[in-house]
Formats: structure tokens, C-alpha cells, sequence
């Protein structure tokens, strides 16, 4: 299916079996890794940074200190194990003191009692899940020519991507049609040489390449041959998020003869860091993905894209905000790097969030204006809608239809489920050829065995006219994405056309008394679906799109803090791909797919954030999420509000009015992101005074994840200072706080709020005016009027007498006590 994005399970990992039965373990240890040491070790510098920037890893005060923190892991192991009975797999310095080790469970009960160790966790394993858009965005015309045009927006921003590699060949990534790019002192990554090729990986756009499997390698899950032991992408889909956040711009994006486009990433001129930690057939290890993201850290990349998150409990921790994930970015945060993380792929259901934490930017998907839509016309005029990026029937003349089970060579080769069209070689090539043939959607196809791709090679090798794929059953939930072909082809969705279809081949066809065809009379042409419709009522939310409101527990309770945060483009996005790529079975062998998920949301996010750091370099990573938060819209193309796809009873899609747990602010609006008038700022210590705020987490927890005592809290949750309000249980009356700093010229603000009636809200001051750099305190009140049951929403909004317009959205759910 489309919706590839990694997610994380846990799985109990048993190994192999001639290590008795060892596993994966994650150990953290006392000390303050090198992000938080503040020194008092006789010999070693304080390596923290005194505010939330990034540390200069090649000092020698960073360096030595790192290297005593490995001695000292390396020590511990050797003096409770003989040697050759355990294999270290990381040592992990930069945002965690700890080791990843391949022991046996008693060793793990060992390590556990052992002095100094503070927690010893077995590890997960981690599985997929999954050109048009720069013009949707406004980007060509807003946002590059402030950044000198296409050939500079996003200059000497270095953007990592944790996924399944890269293929560095495509045209997305070359770079000798472009001005050469300089050396970028200020990344310190390195580029893996190709064991074939002997040749790096690198080539300016492409600045560093590295890949970790060491622990896939332990646990005996790693294949060198499939999963290549390499920075190449044998998948597909770390390929197709690079290119949509940073690929080059006006690629053509060509596919069997035809051009869909051009394509060009949200920041064409920003540098790729490739961090390879997940792969084709398992996915890869929560101890690979941590040490890759130390490792880009430790490169000084400025944004990282995340198509990683928990899909089920880890066992560390019951908080959200604590599982091994977010605590590892919250101290990539602190290092001053923007996070853009994928919402998930549950929804539309409610609480199918998987980016749950206030330091990373949660993408939500969104449908864009483009459409490929197709049609089959019968020959008793009856107009067929469906699906299908193909071109049309020969012009002015109509086929002959033929069912697959009607053309087979012998009725034996029916266990080969023949009404697929996977395999040519069972059905009669002298009744297909000239004609359309007609194939069945089975569960093959929703499991991935069967594929579109294949029907259309099918159909070619039998010399078909075209094809048309119908879908007589289909289970609540099930997507269908259109897929480029290169002959005549539709799929027909909707399961009453498919109905249609079946009648009309079916009356018109006549039999033998043992049911063999005696003549085909039903007749049909098939449109021209190479053209997109562009539709106004665009952006809207995407089915699949996972959707609020945030959890703070495991046992789903409701967070106070509102998820998603943003919504990009993700549904149908043509991006590059790897030619070995297998992720989708339609796109095998090419260079380019067409594929939906929150996983290509979030790449357009992390792009867009490369602009506003190479138009704001000293922004925080908070200043650039807010900046792209609060100047989201919430109205679509035609001036309305936004909707979002929904299920309605059955398998059949309709649009409801969305909600801030579908949309968190709104849909991106980067022009306006890049000059958003005011801010709403937050560092590290905002981060640890909202986690000593939620309640149910103990303080013991926190100090064990982050090495800080809770010093402060925020009296509330709701009042950590996040461009939006969440309150989960709001009994009587509430006052929230909210600190907003100017990065603008001098400024009135007037302050107004809207809420639904249920919840009565109020602002206080009414105006105020901020300097350039200034900041100033509000406060919003919200009070219950009546109860019932659901969240209301609302917004606040700031607006500038300069013209610049804040909005945050609200959330909120009365209770009588």
C-alpha cells in the first residue's frame, strides 16, 4: 500500500539461536552524555552548550570526554563478562550515555543488578509503513526568489534523512547540471564508499552517506545481497522523501513514454545527508535508528525527516513524551535542530497519532488539487468512472471486452487465481489480442502478491487493446491510488460500476450449456488519463492521515497538548525513486513513483523549514515551527473551510468539516512562514518543565531519560508556550499563558478569540505593542458553560497593524468536575 512509512513495533526478537537465545539491548548508564555534561570530572571540560545551539563536536574538550564515556562502557562489559561471550554494537555518547550490546538474558539481569546501570531495555524492531506540490505551495513566485531563486533557496542547509538510503544516480540528485557546491565546513559527515564501485556516495548535493545495521547484523535479520550493505536505497522510499524535501529543481518526470511533469524539491539547493537505518524486507532496529540519529548530530545537520515513530508501548516507559524515540530527539532539539516527524498512517480514526512530543514538528497528510481520474465507456453508452494514468483507447473506436477466466489456454490453470492477470502465459494470446481485457481486484492485489504494474505487462504481452481492472468487493478502508501505466487502463473502484460492468459483459456474452464463451459481444473504449484534474476544493486532510487528539500515555489518555501540528501535501506525490526499489510493487524498475503517506508529508515540511533556517539562521527550532504554524491556513482553495476525508458507515469516502485533531493549525502557507510577524519561542528548559508538569509522570523518570531534576513546572501543561491550546478536562474556569516575541518591525497587536458556545473564551490584553525582539505575556480563559462530552474549537487571533496575522488553534473539553 501506499501509506509507506516506517513505524516502530515492538516485537520480542529471539535472536539467533547458536548465541543462547541472544538479544539486543539497549543500556543507558550514570553520567551526563556530552550534550548535558557540565563537568566536574578531574580532567574533562564541560562540554554543554549553554543554550539550545549546537555543539562543536571536533573541539578536543567534546572529543576526549566522548571517548572516556565509550572506555568507560567498553570497561563495564569486560570486567562482568569473559570476552567473546558478548558483542558492544554502539556506544552512544552525544544525546545518551549508553551502549546497544548483543547479550544473552542472564547477561541482560546482570547488567541490570550491576552498579552505575540505570535502565537495560530489549530492543524493537521497526517496519515500513509509507512535482505539483512547490507550484501548490506558491514557492517558485513567494518563496525562492527571497532566497536568490531555485538555484539558492536552501543554500548551505543541511537537511538528514533517517530512512532506507539513497540512490545517488537519479537526476533528483545530480549535480553537474548545477553550480558546483563549495565545501560546508560546518557539516562534519562522512561518505561511505560503494564495496562494488569503489566510489562514494557523494557528490556536493549529496554531502554525507552513511548506513547502520549493526544491530540488524546481530540479530541475524541483515540479507548483504537485498538489503545491500551500503548507503543505496534498496528500497525506494528514502529516495522519494529526499527528493521531495531537496531533490533539484525541473526534473522531467518521464515513465513509459509519457511526462507527468516536472518535479523539484521544496529546497533545491539544500545539501542531503543520508542516514540509512531501515531496509527493504525488516525494517531495521530501535538501536540502529538511535545511533543514526547520534550520528547526524554529531554531524551538525539542521533538519532531520523522520518517517519513525512507536506504533505499540515500549516497555521503557507508560509516557508518550518518554519513549526512546522522542527523549533521543529532545536532545537533537537541544543541539538546535529542527525535527519534521510523520503523523502516521491510522486514521481516519481518532488517537492514531505516532509523533506525539512538543520538541518535533507532527505532519498530517493532505490531499492536493491534482486528481487522475479516467473513464470507461460501455458499448450501450453507459459512462464508467475509475481510475487510471494511462493513455486512451485508439480515438473514435470501440473493442471488444474479454473476461480473463473466459480466455484461459485450460481450465487447470485456475489455481493460479487466472482473473488477476498476473501471468500471461495461462491465457489464450488469439482471443486477447486486439481486444480489452477484463480483470478482477482480489485481496492479492490489497496484500501486494498481485500488482497493477503487472496487469498492464500482462495485457502488452498478450497484444490487448487495453485493460480494465474492476474491484467487485472491497473491504471498508481500502485505498486505491492511480498508477501510471503504458497502455490503455482503468481501475474501476466504485464496486456498483464494477456491478455494471459484470451485467452488461455477462448479458451480452453468449454461452455453450458447460458455460464456454461462443461469442464476445460487449464492447468498450477507455479514456485519456494522463491529465490531472485540478480540483479547488483542495487542500483536504487525507483519509489516512492519523488524527488527534495526542495521547500522554500509553493507556490513551488525552494529552494536553494539541497533535497534529501541521499539514502538508501527502497524498499522490511524484518524487524520485530507486530503480531496485521493491517498497511498491507498481514502481519496480523505475525512476520515479507516485505514492501517498504521512512519510511524504513531513519531507515537504522539513524542506519548507530548510528556507525559513537559510532566511532566519538564528531561529530556534521552536521559532521555526511556530513560524510555520501560526500562518497555516484553515480555508481551502475556494475560500471555504477545510475538510477532511472520511469513512461513511461503509467503504465509501465523504468529506466532513476537519478539526484541529485533523489539521493541528492548518495547511502550510510557506511565504507567509517566512515573515510570521510573531513568534512563540521554547528551549530545552520549556521542554523539561512541560514533562515535570504532565501529570502521572514521575520525576524519578524524567532525570533517568534527560539527566535533569525537575526544577520548575508550568503549573498546567496547557501552558507550555506552543502555538496552539489543548486542555483535556476543563472543570469551571482556566487561565492559560502564552509568551509571544516580535522578529518583526515595532507592532500593535489586537487581540480576539472565537470559541464554540459550549466554552466561553477571553483574551487579556485586548492590544499591546512589541519592539523589535521584544516579548510579552497573554493570557486566554477558558470557562465551561455546558457539558457535553466532546471536544469544542476555537482559535485566538493576533492581528498586526502591519498587517501580519498569528492564529492559534484551540481545544478544549468541559467536565462538570
Amino acid at each position: 500500500m501506499g501509506e509507506i512509512w516506517f513505524s516502530v513495533v515492538i516485537v520480542l526478537l529471539f535472536g539467533i539461536l547458536n548465541v543462547g537465545k541472544a538479544e539486543i539491548y539497549i543500556v543507558t548508564v550514570e553520567g551526563e552524555p556530552v550534550i548535558s555534561y557540565k563537568g566536574g570530572i578531574d580532567g574533562f571540560e564541560a562540554t554543554a552548550a549553554e543554550s539550545d545551539e549546537k555543539i562543536d563536536t571536533t573541539s578536543e574538550s567534546v572529543t576526549s570526554y566522548a571517548q572516556h564515556l565509550e572506555k568507560k562502557h567498553d570497561m563495564l562489559l569486560a570486567l562482568l563478562f569473559d570476552r567473546g561471550t558478548y558483542k558492544k554494537i554502539y556506544s552512544y555518547r552525544h544525546l545518551i550515555n549508553g551502549f546497544a550490546a548483543h547479550i544473552s538474558h542472564e547477561q541482560a539481569e546482570i547488567l541490570r543488578r550491576a552498579p552505575g546501570v540505570k535502565s537495560v531495555e530489549r530492543d524493537w524492531k521497526v517496519k515500513r509503513l509509507t512535482t505539483h506540490t512547490p507550484q501548490f505551495l506558491g514557492l517558485p513566485t513567494g518563496v525562492w526568489p527571497t532566497g536568490g531563486g531555485f538555484d539558492r533557496a536552501g543554500e548551505d542547509i543541511v537537511i538528514g534523512f533517517i530512512d532506507s538510503g539513497i540512490y545517488p544516480h537519479h537526476p533528483s540528485f545530480a549535480s553537474h547540471n548545477t553550480e558546483p557546491y563549495g565545501p560546508l565546513p560546518k557539516y562534519r559527515g562522512k561518505c561511505e564508499i560503494d564495496p562494488n564501485t569503489k566510489k562514494d556516495y557523494c557528490n556536493g548535493k549529496i554531502i554525507g552517506a552513511q548506513h547502520f545495521a549493526e544491530a540488524a547484523k546481530a540479530a541475524g535479520s541483515f540479507n548483504p545481497a537485498i538489503d545491500f550493505d551500503s548507503p543505496l536505497d534498496g528500497d525506494g522510499h528514502g529516495s522519494h522523501t529526499a527528493a521531495i524535501a531537496a531533490g533539484n529543481n525541473g526534473i522531467p518526470v518521464r515513465m513509459h513514454g509519457f511526462e507527468f511533469g516536472r518535479a523539484s524539491g521544496m529546497a533545491p539547493r539544500a545539501r542531503i545527508a543520508v542516514y540509512k537505518a531501515l531496509y527493504r524486507l525488516f525494517g531495521g532496529f530501535v538501536a540502529d535508528v538511535v545511533a543514526a540519529i547520534e550520528q547526524a548530530v554529531h554531524d551538525g545537520v539542521d533538519i532531520l525527516n523522520l518517517s519513525v515513530g512507536p506504533n505499540s508501548p515500549p516497555a521503557t516507559t507508560k509516557t508518550t513524551f518518554l519513549n526512546p524515540f522522542d527523549v533521543t530527539l529532545l536532545s537533537a532539539v537541544k543541539a538546535g535542530i529542527f525535527i519534521a516527524q510523520a503523523a502516521g498512517n491510522g486514521g481516519p480514526f481518532p488517537k492514531t497519532l505516532l509523533s506525539y512530543s512538543p520538541w518535533i514538528a507532527t505532519v498530517a497528510a493532505a490531499v492536493d488539487d491534482r486528481r487522475y481520474k479516467n473513464h470507461l465507456t460501455l458499448g450501450n453508452g453507459k459512462v464508467l468512472a475509475g481510475l487510471g494514468l494511462s493513455p486512451s483507447t485508439h480515438p473514435n473506436r470501440t473493442f471488444t471486452m474479454v473476461a480473463a477466466n473466459d480466455v484461459l489456454l485450460d481450465s487447470s490453470v485456475t489455481k493460479y487465481s487466472p482473473a488477476d492477470c498476473q501471468r500471461p502465459e495461462i491465457l489464450n494470446k488469439n482471443l486477447v489480442e486486439g481486444n480489452i481485457l477484463l480483470c478482477g481486484y482480489s485481496f492479492n492485489f490489497v496484500v501486494g502478491t498481485a500488482s497493477i504494474k503487472k496487469v498492464a505487462e500482462t495485457a502488452k504481452a498478450l497484444g490487448a487493446a487495453g485493460f480494465v481492472l474492476a474491484v467487485e468487493n472491497a473491504s471498508p478502508g481500502t485505498k486505491f491510488d492511480p498508477v501510471p501505466v503504458r497502455i490503455p487502463g482503468i481501475l474501476i473502484t466504485d464496486v456498483s460500476m464494477s456491478m455494471e460492468l459484470v451485467n452488461y459483459y455477462n448479458i451480452t456474452t453468449s454461452r455453450d450449456w458447460t458455460g464456454r464463451v461462443k461469442s464476445f459481444k460487449s464492447t468498450g473504449s477507455i479514456g485519456n488519463g494522463l491529465r490531472p484534474i485540478l480540483h479547488k476544493s483542495a487542500p483536504q486532510v487525507a483519509v489516512f492521515s492519523a488524527r488527534g487528539p495526542n495521547i500522554k500515555d500509553y493507556s490513551f489518555q488525552d494529552a494536553d497538548l494539541l497533535k497534529p501540528d501541521i499539514l502538508a501535501p501527502g497524498s499522490l506525490i511524484w518524487a524520485a525513486w530507486a530503480p531496485n526499489g521493491t517498497d511498491e510493487a507498481n514502481y519496480c524498475g523505475e525512476g520515479f513513483a507516485l505514492i501517498s503517506g504521512t512519510s511524504m508529508a513531513a519531507p515537504h515540511i522539513a524542506g519548507i523549514a530548510a528556507l525559513i533556517k537559510q532566511h532566519h539562521p538564528h531561529w530556534s527550532p521552536a521559532a521555526i515551527k511556530s513560524a510555520l504554524m501560526t500562518t497555516s491556513s484553515t480555508i481551502d482553495r475556494a475560500e471555504r473551510p477545510l475538510q477532511a476525508q472520511q469513512y461513511s458507515g461503509s467503504e465509501t469516502l465523504m468529506l466532513v468539516p476537519a478539526t484541529p485533531f485533523d489539521y493541528g493549525s492548518g495547511h502550510v502557507n510557506p511565504r507567509a512562514a517566512l515573515d510570521p510577524g510573531l513568534i512563540f519561542d521554547a528551549g530545552y528548559q520549556d521542554y523539561l518543565g512541560f514533562l515535570c508538569t504532565v501529570p502521572g509522570i514521575d520525576a524519578h523518570e524524567i532525570k533517568k531519560f534527560t539527566h535533569s531534576p525537575c526544577n520548575y513546572t508550568l503549573g498546567h501543561p496547557s501552558n507550555f508556550n506552543s502555538p496552539s491550546i489543548a486542555v483535556s478536562h476543563l472543570v469551571g474556569t482556566q487561565i492559560i499563558t502564552r509568551t509571544v516575541t516580535n522578529v518583526a518591525e515595532e507592532e500593535t497587536y489586537v487581540v480576539t478569540a472565537r470559541m464554540a458556545p459550549e466554552i466561553a473564551i477571553e483574551t487579556n490584553p485586548p492590544a499591546m505593542t512589541l519592539r523589535h525582539g521584544a516579548s510579552r505575556k497573554f493570557t486566554v480563559i477558558l470557562t465551561v458553560r455546558s457539558v457535553t462530552g466532546a471536544y469544542s474549537f476555537g482559535e485566538v487571533l493576533l492581528k498586526g497593524s502591519r498587517g501580519h496575522k498569528v492564529r492559534i488553534p484551540v481545544a478544549a473539553m468541559g467536565y462538570d468536575r
